[in-house]
Parts: C-alpha cells; sequence; structure tokens
C-alpha cells in the first residue's frame, strides 16, 4: 500500500503469527490496489454501490459498505468516488481495514502464540492495538500551536491520523476534489474497536475543519475522539 507495516509485541511471537498478519495485508492489497487495473476494486469500479456490494469478495464487503456509508453521512465530502463515478479510491479507509482485519486473523490462530503478552499492529502510522496497553505519541511539527503529547490505547482500540506535512497537499475535498485548505495541521481519531472507521473518520475530520469535524463526531459517531494539531497563527 505504499507504506511501511510493522508488529510490534512483548514476549515471543510465534513467526506464523506474523506471517498471518502478513496475508490479510496483502489480500486487502491485492483487491483494493486502485492504482492496478486487474485488481477487484478497479473491476468493479464502473459498477452502482449497490452492484458492487453485492459482486465484491465478501471478506471486503466491510470496507466497501463503511466507504459508502460515510459517503452519506458525510454528504459526499468523503468520497470513494471523488475522480468519477465510475472510478473507486479506498485510500482513505483500506488502511485501517487491513489493520482490522489483521488483528482479526491473529486472534482467530488455534495455536497460541509463544508466550505473547501484547501486539501493536502499525501500516503507515494507522495502529491498533490487538492486545495489550500501549503508550504512542503524536508528531507535533514545528509550525503547531500546541503539542498533544501521547495518548494510550488499550486492547482493541484503533487510532490514524490525517496529516499534510509528510506527503504534501493529498487530501482531496470529495465535494469538489480540490485539495483541502484549512488550520488543520493533522488530525488523529482513536476509535474504541475499529482502525477502519478511525481511518476514515480521521480523513472526514481532516476535510471538515475542527468546528464541523467535532459536531459531526459528537452527532455521527460519539464512540470516537479526536486530537487535533493546529497551524500556529
Amino acid at each position: 500500500m505504499g507504506t511501511i507495516a510493522a508488529v510490534q509485541f512483548r514476549g515471543a511471537l510465534a513467526p506464523f503469527a506474523t506471517a498471518e498478519a502478513r496475508r490479510a495485508l496483502d489480500e486487502v492489497e491485492h483487491r483494493l490496489n486502485a492504482h492496478d487495473p486487474d485488481s477487484e476494486l478497479s473491476r468493479l469500479a464502473p459498477l452502482a454501490d449497490d452492484e458492487v456490494l453485492a459482486r465484491c469478495d465478501e471478506r471486503m464487503r466491510p470496507c466497501y459498505e463503511a466507504a459508502f456509508a460515510l459517503m452519506r453521512e458525510t454528504e459526499g465530502a468523503f468520497n470513494p468516488r471523488w475522480r468519477g463515478p465510475r472510478t473507486l479510491d479506498l485510500g482513505g479507509i483500506a488502511k485501517g481495514f487491513a489493520l482490522d482485519l489483521a488483528s482479526d486473523r491473529m486472534s482467530m490462530l488455534k495455536e497460541n502464540p509463544l508466550q505473547v503478552r501484547d501486539v501493536l499492529l502499525d501500516l503507515g502510522g494507522n495502529l491498533k492495538a490487538a492486545s495489550g496497553e500501549w503508550r504512542v505519541g503524536v508528531y507535533c511539527p514545528p509550525e503547531a500551536e500546541s503539542s498533544p503529547g501521547a495518548i494510550v490505547l488499550s486492547a482493541g482500540e484503533a487510532c490514524a491520523t490525517s496529516a499534510e506535512y509528510v506527503r504534501g497537499k493529498h487530501i482531496r475535498d470529495g465535494r469538489t476534489g480540490l485539495a483541502v485548505t484549512n488550520d488543520v495541521l493533522s488530525v488523529t481519531v482513536v476509535h474504541p474497536t475499529s482502525a477502519m472507521l478511525a481511518d476514515g473518520l480521521s480523513t472526514v475530520m481532516f476535510i471538515f475543519g475542527r468546528e464541523k469535524g467535532e459536531a459531526f463526531l459528537k452527532s455521527r459517531h460519539p464512540e470516537a475522539r479526536a486530537i487535533w494539531v493546529m497551524k500556529n497563527r
């Protein structure tokens, strides 16, 4: 997915456990790759939303469903079809989905990984605490007005950050297709169970900005919380 995946753990982790996580990530990359004309995503892109859900691989369906749901909830601000009606791009949510799938696959292993206590999955800075408790930092660039410090993820919790200080202005408002311009440097969303929703919602928060974003979370996803890093005016 154009980024680095990592598994951190305390104790001894059997190789087959990390291999299972890798298989889950590879499967998502293979099926939901918008840059591969032969991927499932590319083949389904010309179809209507309901046809996409009917024909997609059932293991991938939750990702499509969540993307289309966010598109409706945000009135198109989050838009997997932002490039056009016959296109699909799940880049704003697929990494989180891949983490959830990898975490689920590891937890379902019949054999218990040797003496492992805590596992943290990391995909390009999207994090999922598969087990245990983890203290993680939120990067604060020099131009930020204040530093949010660190957060603690308990077992099952996930967080995702949307920002433009690494990749430049790549986040698009799905209603216009234009790059987002506001006072947000980064926004990290923490979700109690879903890395997929943390991923998608962090994109929504960045597009909406702090005031509208907080109102959206409160009304639509009160289970999640956002940590903002704003520009120093």
